[in-house]
């Protein structure tokens, strides 16, 4: 797979943030600015589950309107 528009790449960072927050939840630790923190700067707000639903429903969102 090869991503060339900043939408697809905008995308793909939000799915990584996704997989690295659902870590996060589940117990693991990383250096640096936690996905959480970092999602949280770019505006999504709540709980690590709220931001994480928020996250699945926006990444879905954007599913519908690629297909």
């Amino acid at each position: 797979m090869i991503l060339t528009t900043p939408d697809q790449i905008a995308r793909y960072r939000l799915a990584t943030l996704r997989a690295a927050l659902k870590l996060e939840i589940a117990g693991m630790k990383r250096r640096g600015p936690s996905a959480y923190a970092i999602l949280k700067d770019e505006g999504f707000t709540g709980t690590r589950a709220a931001v994480l639903q928020q996250l699945n429903d926006q990444l879905e969102r954007a599913d519908h309107v690629q297909a």
